[in-house]
């Protein structure tokens, strides 16, 4: 065989590859049991516990916001997210989560809130929040140096 047609079946392998791990990466939802114990990042859905209090205090630190809720098995748990408080969270009808169980907590980077549009009564609205840390507002590393 030609060096070419060698070189060609490696790079046609290796994309194979890179699609097979992109696919298995890209998991479903999970919920925190599994994140509890695989301790990687994930995909975490379920909705707000409304019955107990968001914690937010700007005054006290901008860039921490937590709150209860339950995933799709309906347990639930308390979730940190390092940023602002999102708009209308209260309003959200389901709530996806990006992040990793630390402890007993969920850490989130990310929030994906579905919201009934409030201009069209069959539709949601999708918004979504990133952590300060992932729009370069804050330092990887806590001020305290932890």
């Amino acid at each position: 065989m030609k060096k070419s047609s060698v070189i060609a079946i490696i790079v046609i392998a290796l994309a194979i590859a890179m699609i097979i791990v992109m696919y298995a990466d890209s998991s479903t939802y999970s919920t925190f049991s599994e994140a509890k114990e695989k301790q990687s990042e994930l995909y975490v859905v379920g909705v707000l516990n409304k019955e107990k209090e968001l914690h937010y205090n700007p005054k006290e630190d901008a860039n921490h916001f937590s709150f209860f809720m339950y995933d799709n098995d309906s347990t639930e748990c308390r979730v940190v997210f390092r940023g602002a408080k999102p708009q209308d969270i209260e309003r959200s009808e389901q709530i996806v989560l990006t992040g990793k169980m630390v402890g007993d907590e969920f850490h989130a980077s990310k929030i994906l809130m579905k919201c009934p549009s409030k201009y069209n009564q069959d539709e949601m609205e999708v918004i979504e929040a990133s952590t300060a840390q992932n729009l370069g507002f804050v330092d990887s590393k806590p001020a305290n140096g932890q």
